[in-house]
C-alpha cells in the first residue's frame, strides 16, 4: 500500500513540472508568435509604403507626360516659326502690306504653340553665358573685358515646353 500512495506523489510531482515546462514553451512559443507577428508587421508596412510611392512616382510620370505629350509635333514646327520670322524680319516696313497674311499666320502658329505651354526661353544680348540654357555656336573676341563671358549676339531662339528646355537658344559669347 504504501507504494500506491508514493506513486501518485510521483505522478503529481511530474505534473507539476510538466506544467512549468508547457508554460514556458508556451510563453516561448507566444514570443516566437509575437516576435514573428512583428516582422510581417514590418514587411507590411514597408510594402504599404513602397506601393504609395510607387503610385505617387507614377502618378507624377504621367502628368509629366501629359505636359510634354506634343513636344515631339511642336519641335517638328518650331523651323517653321523660325523660317515665318526671318522671312518677316527680312522685308522692310514699307513692303509689309503684301505679306501682312504671313505675319497673322505667324502670329496665329505662335499662340496656338503658347497654349500648348510652349514658352520662348528669355535670353537678351549682354546677359552672362550659362551653358544649362544656352548653347554657344561660336567663341569672338570681345571688345572690352565687359563683354568677356556674355552673350554677344543670338542666333536662333530657344523655347520651353512646361518646365523642360526643347530647343537651347543658339548664342554667340564673348571671349
Amino acid at each position: 500500500m504504501a507504494d500506491k500512495t508514493s506513486k501518485p506523489k510521483a505522478k503529481a510531482k511530474k505534473s507539476t513540472a510538466e506544467k512549468k515546462s508547457s508554460k514556458s514553451d508556451i510563453s516561448k512559443q507566444l514570443e516566437e508568435l509575437n516576435e514573428s507577428l512583428n516582422q510581417e508587421k514590418d514587411k507590411y508596412l514597408r510594402l504599404f509604403a513602397e506601393f504609395e510611392n510607387f503610385k505617387k512616382r507614377t502618378a507624377k510620370e504621367r502628368i509629366e507626360l501629359f505636359k510634354t505629350a506634343g513636344q515631339e509635333v511642336i519641335s517638328a514646327i518650331l523651323p517653321i516659326l523660325d523660317d515665318f520670322e526671318r522671312a518677316i524680319n527680312q522685308t522692310l516696313e514699307e513692303d509689309r502690306k503684301p505679306i501682312e497674311g504671313f505675319v497673322l499666320i505667324n502670329n496665329k502658329l505662335a499662340d496656338v504653340l503658347k497654349s500648348n505651354g510652349l514658352n520662348v526661353t528669355e535670353t537678351k544680348i549682354g546677359d552672362t553665358f550659362d551653358a544649362e540654357i544656352h548653347e554657344a555656336i561660336t567663341l569672338i573676341p570681345a571688345q572690352d573685358d565687359a563683354q568677356k563671358g556674355k552673350i554677344i549676339d543670338i542666333t536662333e531662339k530657344g523655347y520651353q515646353l512646361g518646365d523642360k528646355i526643347i530647343r537651347f537658344p543658339k548664342v554667340v559669347v564673348g571671349q
